[in-house]
């Protein structure tokens, strides 16, 4: 394991601490650290893939969160907006990701603090250390950070940062549907007939599913929204069919007792409920190697309980999970766990083999710390692959970062977040709900 520099406050050059804290995306986690350093009085940049704050939530944005508002807003957040007049959002009800944007992210977004220091429709294409790729050592921690960014008029272009916190998340960022982690054999012929994870299915999509047969691949509760939704839409579209393809026996990720959520445990007793009357058809323990055109459809080949099988569908949901984009990461010095992809020191506390959403401990920068000094990996991403993200909790990391950035070692050290006993989730894209 590489010796990771744990003390606040990184070793910097005068130059590189004029420079902004460069943060790479304005989800909920990103404007977390805005408002969090808004609050330290350091400079800051929030650069935004999308068109607006929140733009991944917008394409998920049907789709209903299974923890009430009071568990989904940051603190420093809250003060910050409440100065302003804003007036948080009732208690004990379950917002939709549009909600969650239009109530929360775009106000947060739009205040004069973090406004002004707020840029759309940048891409971050990799980071850095400025003239220096990963090998180089000598004055390494004294070097500013440099991004390149495409601008939203297709400039690309090299800009500097005295640290940088990446908090773009892992939407858009598909797990492949190949049981090998890769694509299967034959995907780029059929990519027209594939749609993403949570499909507005009973809204802006209705006409590319209604009297179609759709199969969605996944085990987890973005699968189950989208079976549920099919469901409902085929009691009223003639001709509408819906197989759920699974690679084991059984979905484990959805639990239909003694859950933490209530809205959670419900989403899958409702599924167990479609599958008993035969409204969703399940194909279990199959691995998806091939695919190829079958008339307007698809035909996906593959194995099926250890024999050769093949499987026909109009549409394939790809319901698979997430993964981080690291590739925009390459020249800096990390350290990621082999399997999950997350920090090292975090990958134990997230392991979805052992931990849901509500048993993952709070955590800060020390779990988040990489070899590079003042480089973080927050929110979802800092999770890698396991679906067990906590909002709240990517709260506490941000707020944990930012101290270690002001220098404040007492703050950055200290856990300042008691989960409720039922856990809380952050959503159902995604996440582990």
């Amino acid at each position: 394991m590489t010796l990771i520099d744990l003390t606040p406050a990184p070793a910097a050059t005068a130059r590189a601490n004029a420079l902004p804290v460069a943060i790479i995306g304005a989800g909920p986690i990103g404007l977390a650290a805005a408002a969090r350093l808004t609050e330290r009085d350091i400079p800051f940049v929030v650069l935004e893939k999308g068109e607006s704050a929140g733009a991944a939530i917008r394409e998920w944005g049907h789709t209903r969160l299974f923890s009430p508002w009071e568990h989904l807003v940051d603190d420093a957040a809250v003060r910050l907006l409440g100065a302003s007049g804003w007036q948080a959002p009732a208690a004990g009800r379950a917002p939709s990701g549009r909600e969650l944007v239009d109530e929360y992210v775009a106000p947060l977004s739009a205040h004069p603090a973090i406004a002004p220091h707020l840029r759309t429709g940048v891409e971050v294409l990799a980071v850095t250390r400025e003239g220096m790729d990963r090998t180089r050592t000598a004055g390494r921690s004294r070097a500013p950070f440099a991004l390149r960014l495409r601008l939203a008029d297709g400039t690309i272009v090299d800009e500097t940062a005295s640290a940088v916190i990446d908090a773009s998340g892992t939407w858009g960022q598909a797990n492949p549907l190949g049981s090998g982690g890769l694509a299967p054999l034959g995907w780029d012929a059929v990519a027209d007939r594939v749609a993403p994870a949570l499909p507005d299915v009973l809204g802006a999509d209705r006409e590319r599913f209604a009297g179609r047969h759709t199969t969605v691949v996944g085990a987890g509760h973005s699968a189950a929204n989208t079976l549920i939704a099919l469901a409902s839409l085929a009691r009223d579209e003639p001709g509408t069919r819906v197989t759920w393809l699974i690679r084991n026996a059984a979905a484990a990720r959805i639990s239909t007792g003694g859950d933490e959520l209530e809205g959670r445990g419900a989403l899958g007793a409702r599924l167990e409920r479609l599958v008993a009357d035969g409204r969703v058809e399940v194909l279990d323990r199959f691995e998806i190697l091939r695919a190829e055109p079958a008339g307007d459809g698809v035909r996906l080949h593959g194995r099926r309980a250890g024999e050769a099988a093949a499987h026909d569908t109009d549409l394939v949901v790809a319901a698979t999970g997430f993964r981080p984009d690291l590739g925009m990461l390459r020249e800096l010095r990390l350290e990621l766990d082999d399997i999950v992809e997350a920090p090292r020191r975090l990958a134990p506390l997230i392991d979805p083999n052992v931990h849901s959403c509500g048993t993952v401990s709070p955590h800060g920068y020390r779990e988040l710390a990489h070899p590079e000094q003042g480089f973080f990996i927050v929110g979802m991403k800092s999770y890698g692959r396991a679906p067990t993200f906590l909002l709240k909790t990517g709260y506490e990391q941000v707020r944990s970062v930012v101290a270690w950035l002001a220098g404040d070692a007492a703050s950055a050290g200290r856990v300042e977040l008691t989960l409720p006993a039922t856990g809380v989730c952050s959503t159902s894209a995604g996440g582990c709900c």
